[in-house]
């Protein structure tokens, strides 16, 4: 394999780009390339970005699914790995992609996602989100659960093949969101869905808005009625953006 390349959509995300952006500088193995495509910052996203020495890339359609698109099409790693601004990973992220991928009958994977904030690690909220990789596909998509389907999400540093993104057609850019859960659904064709036994840390800042019950609550909402066919668009009212 030659290379993973990994690909951060931004929009305003100051307060955590530089942290994040230092934990991929110290990758042993590196990554071939970081790719920041940013959606119109006003804040010091893209400047944080730079000096980091990752390529910024000004993104030709706000939307995180039209972003990440982007960045796959301009990447030059065989392996694509999509990043949340606000998502740490462990120093030996490339390894365990490339070993993982190594393996012929996955087609992507992604990891454990440990929500944490400044004081606290939101066990609760991580515990649920790990379960859901596994209990959403057998309800609602069972047939695709018993071929490999695991739901994987934004928080948990998604990876595929380049070849296999985009033979599945990449990430739908009309979703405002769901996006990732719809990537697995076509790429389950290519092969497995394999969740890692290893752990991200992302924001807990939705939890931390909202508080626990209601953070639940929208996310069990959202994932039953998209589960159930209701429109990610309809959903989006339900998600506002929070920085």
């Amino acid at each position: 394999m030659s290379g993973v390349s990994i690909i951060i959509p931004t929009l305003n995300e100051a307060g955590c780009l530089e942290r994040t952006l230092r934990h991929l500088s110290i990758l042993v193995p590196p990554a071939k390339e970081v790719l920041v495509v940013d959606g119109g910052s006003s804040d010091e996203t893209v400047t944080i970005a730079q000096k980091a020495g990752a390529s910024v890339i000004a993104a030709k359609k706000r939307g995180r699914a039209a972003q990440m698109n982007q960045g796959a099409y301009v990447a030059t790693g065989e392996i694509l790995c999509f990043v949340h601004a606000d998502t740490l990973v462990p120093d030996d992220l490339v390894a365990i992609i490339e070993q993982t991928l190594a393996d012929k009958t996955f087609a992507a994977g992604g990891f454990v996602s440990l929500m944490t904030g400044h004081r606290t690690t939101r066990w609760g909220v991580s515990l649920h989100n790990f379960v859901k990789s596994y209990y959403a596909p057998l309800l609602f998509r069972p047939h695709l659960f018993f071929q490999g389907l695991r739901l994987l999400f934004g928080d948990q540093v998604i990876f595929a093949r380049r070849a296999d993104f985009w033979k599945c057609g990449g990430f739908d850019s009309n979703l405002p969101i769901m996006e990732e859960a719809d990537l697995c659904i076509k790429l389950v064709q290519c092969g497995r869905i394999r969740l890692v036994n290893r752990i991200v840390q992302s924001s807990d800042r939705r939890v931390a808005h909202w508080g626990f019950f209601k953070a639940t609550a929208i996310y069990l909402y959202i994932g039953f009625l998209w589960g159930l066919g209701v429109s990610p668009q309809y959903l989006k009212q339900f998600y506002e953006d929070i920085r």
